[in-house]
């Protein structure tokens, strides 16, 4: 089974949670999008579900299949919210950001009544950081807000390189309109003390690591999907 077909079972196993009538939050990602093709599916054949996407990209390809769409203004209490994630600990802690839509998908997610975490057995980790943290931060003082964010890892004796994220010729830009830092930590003992001292840095708007907020997470491998936190 390729890495692939992995994402594919991981999503087939999600959309069993998901209820006709629902209001759901759709994720962004490569995982996301094999869930979506899915879900399409399901609607052509009467499915009924109002989707909020948590990224412009996610939005263009639930329109292209036809899942019909509300923003989280319209419906600002969500039945369940399904998405992949970078990594994933024991404890349903996670890395996201891979992508760039950290901040809606952490808005889209907190506004659910449930999280479903959906990745490939690659993505589980014993301790999250191998994979760079993505911390959203605003265009204005980003100097200052790197130092910070430096400062704040040496404290908690993380070290490695905090990059700007770059698309092209260009820095990368979320669809808010901000910045990533891309921080390349290893591995972070304290991700709970991590996150909550990167929510008191001002020029951070959001970061990647999402602590409390996922209720299960179905991981795919090569002999089926299993479920974390049941």
């Amino acid at each position: 089974m390729d890495a692939r077909q992995m994402k594919i079972k991981a999503a087939a196993a999600a959309l069993e949670h998901v209820e006709d009538g629902m209001r759901l939050g759709i994720g962004t990602g490569s995982t996301a999008e094999e869930f979506v093709r899915l879900l399409a599916e399901k609607v052509a054949n009467g499915f009924r579900i109002q989707g909020v996407p948590t990224s412009e990209r996610t939005a263009r390809l639930c329109l292209e299949l036809g899942i019909p769409l509300k923003s989280l203004d319209e419906l600002p209490e969500l039945d369940l919210t399904i998405d992949g994630a970078d990594e994933v600990d024991p404890q349903l802690r996670l890395i996201k950001g891979g992508g760039g839509a950290l901040l809606r998908e952490k808005i889209v997610a907190s506004a659910s009544s449930r999280m479903i975490v959906i990745a490939d057995e690659t993505k589980v980790v014993e301790v999250l950081g191998a994979f760079k943290l993505p911390i959203e931060v605003n265009t204005f003082g980003l100097v200052a807000t790197r130092i910070a964010v430096e400062k704040l890892a040496a404290r908690h004796g993380l070290s490695g390189e905090i990059v700007v994220r770059g698309s092209g010729d260009g820095p990368f830009m979320t669809d808010g309109g901000h910045l990533i830092l891309d921080a390349s930590f290893g591995r972070i003992p304290d991700a709970d003390a991590l996150a909550r001292d990167l929510n008191a840095i001002p020029g951070v708007v959001e970061h990647g690591l999402f602590i409390g907020i996922a209720s299960l997470a179905i991981i795919a491998g090569p002999n089926g999907a299993r479920v974390l936190g049941a």
